[in-house]
């Protein structure tokens, strides 16, 4: 089936093209490229509204139909010539659109897998069109009526099941009566309204479908609509004459483009041929080439909110948020317009059929994406907002009482709250909590445990001289004592899955991050190289290294390297000296292929992102969360 995808192929370059066309003739958010569905259904109701006025004024019968069409036509011109005119204009330009919808969805891989569904009522909503403005054109029974009807009736009697009897019953002279005319109408009107059911059942399942392009837009097609049948209106042609057959006919090809093969052709042969057309059309969904017919579900995480949601194979990270109930935004849903710009935060994803205008490839490398054309590869995470990531889940509010008081180091004392009123808090690892003081400032202390939901939260609290809150966790506190916390907050979490070997740098008490990541890497049973540097200053800094050692013994692939900056005389150091990054850059002389998880304060993370990257590692792969003295620009620790 490498025909199907040239064909694909050559339809993605027609539809990029007329895109950029459409962009720059009516702008990204006016494009009829991107509202070819959307069109469809404006095109229904303008010739339904058209459709019911004409309607109101035809007369069914052998002596009244003709002369009815021609008094609306141009007894009343200035509302039932146009209304006609609108009507035939509306139903033509609904079926070319509705062809364009069907071919972009076709060339763009849409239509398999989930989507197979809506594709299947497509070709249903098409043919029943199709029958209807058949149907309509027999009403006016002019020359064309009479050659539709003759040729209609004629080739169904070719199929067996009819044999000559619709011709015997309905379009010889003597049997041309009130009840065809009748019959014509009923189904006018009938076929239509399965046409209003196919096309719900069509868009039930495409979560927040557009119905409506937008109302310029959808102004200036009507306004279009108006002036085409001014300047060209639709007039019937000569009445039927059973006693001749037309020669020549003013035609119509958007609907009646088969007609002329039913005489060049033997009429089983057509029949053959459009059964066949129709099966492949049903069958292209299954069809090779197939990307997203097979594959696994994944699972992608939406800031703000850090919602979760599934993602269908195939589906794009647009629909899947809609049909999940996540607020994301969106225009064209087309590659266009922008709007559906997003931040890449984990994961990854395939993009195609985009505009660059929409997203360059500069913003592409930065990891920037358009949800409406994003597909999910990997489980994802990202951010709709900017920065939303970073305001974490929604803030809670807490009350705790001191449970536990454990001095770690001589500077480090480990803290336990336990909530009050048996509330819990749900928290991702190497997230963060503000404890409130009594004047409403505040004290950032990271999760020192893998992701999870608790009513006892540990803190690693390193005294600062003269800090308000650290003084009194080492000399005032006591077991009872009612604190104020909120969040969690922060977005300084594993960015799984990844094919990437993972190092983690703690300075000082950015090991307690580093320690809920780390413990929740294991805990998903990470097999690749895992790499833990803790720079301190002295040996006694390291106030949890047997850990770090344990887990080098329970985990082959971890690999832990402490790094003192000032080692004392009384330390026999025989590790690793000097700055912790630096020690990272000699250890790995290219770092492309890696990710970092960076935790200390603003000089080592400011020292070390810059570097880290000037030795081959992606912006996009760095991580950090750096802290800073209470009373600075940012949380302290």
């Amino acid at each position: 089936m490498q025909v199907l995808g040239k064909i694909q192929s050559v339809l993605q370059w027609f539809f990029l093209r007329m895109d950029g066309v459409g962009n720059r003739v009516f702008g990204e958010r006016l494009n009829p490229m991107y509202y070819l569905g959307a069109t469809s259904y404006w095109m229904f109701w303008l010739v339904v509204a058209s459709g019911l006025y004409v309607y109101a004024f035809y007369e069914t019968g052998v002596d009244k139909t003709y002369a009815s069409m021609q008094a609306i036509t141009h007894g009343q011109w200035f509302a039932g010539g146009i209304l006609r005119s609108v009507h035939r204009y509306a139903s033509d330009a609904m079926v070319l659109t509705m062809l364009l919808h069907m071919l972009r969805h076709f060339a763009f891989d849409r239509h398999r897998g989930f989507r197979a569904f809506s594709w299947i009522t497509g070709v249903v909503v098409m043919w029943l069109v199709y029958v209807s403005g058949v149907n309509g054109f027999m009403l006016p029974w002019d020359r064309l009526a009479q050659f539709v009807v003759v040729a209609t009736t004629e080739w169904l009697d070719a199929l067996p099941a009819f044999r000559g009897i619709l011709t015997r019953n309905f379009i010889t002279p003597e049997a041309v009566s009130d009840r065809l005319f009748s019959l014509l109408s009923f189904l006018h009107i009938g076929i239509p309204l399965v046409v209003l059911l196919a096309l719900w059942i069509h868009t039930q399942r495409v979560p927040r479908a557009s119905q409506m392009p937008p109302r310029p837009l959808a102004l200036g097609l009507a306004l279009m609509l108006l002036v085409l049948s001014l300047a060209r209106p639709v007039i019937g042609q000569a009445p039927a004459d059973f006693a001749s057959f037309p020669a020549v006919l003013d035609f119509d090809w958007f609907y009646l483009s088969v007609y002329p093969l039913i005489y060049a052709w033997d009429p089983l042969w057509l029949w053959g041929a459009l059964a066949a057309g129709t099966l492949l059309l049903f069958a292209l969904p299954w069809l090779p080439p197939a990307r997203y017919a097979r594959g696994e579900p994944r699972r992608m995480t939406v800031h703000p909110g850090r919602v979760s949601a599934p993602v269908r194979p195939g589906e794009t990270l647009l629909d899947a948020g809609l049909r999940a109930g996540v607020p994301l935004p969106f225009e064209c849903r087309s590659g266009g317009c922008g709007v559906c710009k997003a931040t890449l935060v984990g994961g990854e994803v395939e993009m195609s059929g985009y505009q660059k205008s929409a997203l360059s490839d500069d913003e592409r490398a930065a990891g920037r994406i358009l949800t409406c054309c994003a597909t999910a590869v990997t489980d994802v995470e990202f951010e709709y907002e900017e920065n939303a990531a970073a305001r974490g889940v929604a803030i809670g509010h807490y009350a705790a009482t001191v449970e536990r008081l454990e001095k770690l180091a001589h500077d480090v004392m480990l803290l336990a709250l336990r909530l009050q009123d048996g509330a819990r808090i749900s928290y991702v690892a190497g997230q963060y909590v503000n404890v409130i003081l009594e004047d409403g400032a505040r004290r950032s202390y990271s999760f020192t445990a893998p992701s999870g939901e608790t009513d006892l939260v540990e803190l690693h609290v390193r005294r600062v001289p003269g800090g308000r809150f650290t003084t009194r966790v080492f000399e005032s506190m006591k077991l009872g004592d009612r604190l104020e916390f909120e969040g969690p907050i922060g977005s300084f979490v594993l960015h799984e899955p990844s094919d990437k070997p993972l190092i983690f740098v703690a300075g000082a008490t950015g090991f307690a991050p580093v320690k809920s990541l780390l413990e929740q890497a294991f805990r998903l049973g990470i097999e690749r190289p895992l790499y833990l540097y803790w720079g301190v200053r002295q040996k006694r800094d390291l106030y949890l290294a047997e850990l770090p050692e344990r887990w080098a013994r329970e985990h082959p692939n971890f690999r832990f390297v402490p790094v003192l900056s000032e080692p004392a005389p009384g330390d026999a150091w025989q590790g690793r000296t000097g700055l912790v990054h630096e020690a990272i850059l000699a250890d790995f002389p290219d770092l492309t292929g890696l990710a970092v998880y960076a935790c200390g304060s603003v000089r080592m993370v400011e020292a070390a992102r810059p570097a880290f990257v000037a030795q081959g590692l992606s912006e996009d792969a760095c991580y950090s969360d750096a802290f800073v003295p209470a009373g600075g620009a940012g949380p302290a620790r």
